[in-house]
């Protein structure tokens, strides 16, 4: 009797050029995962470059917005036509990311499964009120929502998520998987190698500092991150805070300047995961002012470093944070400032360490793994 041949899975990730690290994460942990188990499955990654095409262009090709249409040149040109050149050689398709749904398109849906994270990409469509776009962004958005409808699997990483797929009529139950993130190894209670952290935070000086790891989207509340931080220096001076992951609107960058906060705000460019580590490690509090989230990584990665975690009484972070963390009503700063002073003067103790890893340590890339595999294996059976 011939053995079967392990699945051919293509594992199609976001271009290194969008610079989305936790989106490189899941690509990345999902491949060394599944190596584990190659009697099963054979994956190979499918993850084309942005080429520069506006960005060529005499006169216009230094501007901001000609990467962005290299972005949309590759999201809907590019990557499908390398989408629809890779369907014979595989059995199935898995692409890590929720905004290359239009993917789909050209892959043979009834055997393609999508990570579906959040419903940011498509809240123009759904909720146009909350987010109103203009027309050409809406028929991006419209194509990348036909997509997830189409895909045979769509996988999510919370409760949260999937009842809001459910509550907009997006996926039918049948076609959804519960498979939680996981946390990388580099995350951890002691220093890995690559660690260059000390290196990051020598402009500090030694002096204690809050971490907020995240972009500067509005749902993340940065305003929020800074009233906060403005309020503890009062009673704090020597406080810092590290701000890890953002780009700085204009109008962030003032509220900055307003509050008096440029000498005591460290944003360090972009890091490594062992350096991020140690960020989460040192620092005295790990903040999550988010007003919405699809799962809320740097919840889990602080906790699995041993840092205390203080994040928005979402119920997303509540299912993720358990009670390993402490929460604060969202967007109330006056709230949060005395959550965050308690939690400073040891006048409300944090869970404890053993507490917060061992919460973190239920979050695993191998469980992940394992949930996508089983996935497609029952798919083409």
């Amino acid at each position: 009797m011939s053995t079967p041949r392990p699945l051919r899975l293509a594992v199609l990730m976001d271009p290194r050029e969008e610079g989305w690290p936790s989106m490189d994460l899941v690509g990345e942990a999902l491949l060394e995962g599944l190596r584990a188990f190659p009697d099963e499955v054979s994956a190979r990654a499918l993850r084309p470059g942005i080429p520069s095409v506006a960005r060529r262009l005499p006169r216009v090709g230094s501007h901001p917005a000609a990467f962005n249409v290299d972005r949309i040149l590759t999201r809907f040109g590019a990557y499908p036509a390398r989408a629809l050149l890779a369907r014979s050689g595989h059995d199935a398709f898995h692409v890590v990311d929720q905004t290359y749904a239009q993917l789909v398109h050209a892959l043979p849906a009834s055997r393609t499964g999508i990570y579906c994270h959040d419903l940011d990409a498509f809240r123009s469509i759904i909720e146009p009120h909350r987010e109103p776009r203009p027309a050409w962004f809406r028929g991006m958005a419209r194509a990348q929502l036909q997509g997830l409808a189409r895909a045979a699997l769509v996988f999510h990483d919370s409760q949260a998520v999937r009842d809001e797929l459910l509550a907009h009529g997006l996926v039918d139950p049948s076609r959804l998987v519960l498979a939680p993130l996981g946390t990388a190894p580099e995350y951890r209670t002691e220093p890995v190698p690559g660690d260059e952290s000390a290196r990051v935070l020598a402009p500090l000086g030694g002096q204690p500092y809050l971490l907020h790891v995240g972009s500067a989207a509005p749902r993340k509340r940065l305003d929020v991150l800074f009233d906060v931080f403005a309020a503890l220096r009062s009673r704090h001076p020597d406080l810092r805070l590290v701000q890890q992951g953002a780009a700085l609107t204009p109008a962030l960058r003032e509220r900055v300047k307003n509050l008096g906060l440029e000498d005591a705000l460290l944003q360090p460019s972009w890091v490594e995961r062992p350096t991020l580590a140690g960020l989460y490690r040192g620092a005295r509090a790990v903040l999550v002012t988010s007003e919405a989230e699809g799962f809320g990584l740097p919840v889990i990665e602080a906790l699995a470093c041993g840092a205390p975690v203080i994040a928005s009484d979402l119920p997303v972070l509540r299912e993720v944070g358990g009670n390993a963390c402490l929460y604060c009503p969202v967007g109330d700063t006056e709230a949060w400032s005395q959550r965050v002073d308690a939690l400073l003067t040891e006048h409300l103790p944090a869970p404890p360490r053993e507490a917060r890893l061992a919460h973190a340590a239920r979050f695993t890339w191998s469980a992940h793994t394992r949930t996508v595999l089983d996935a497609y294996q029952r798919l083409l059976r």
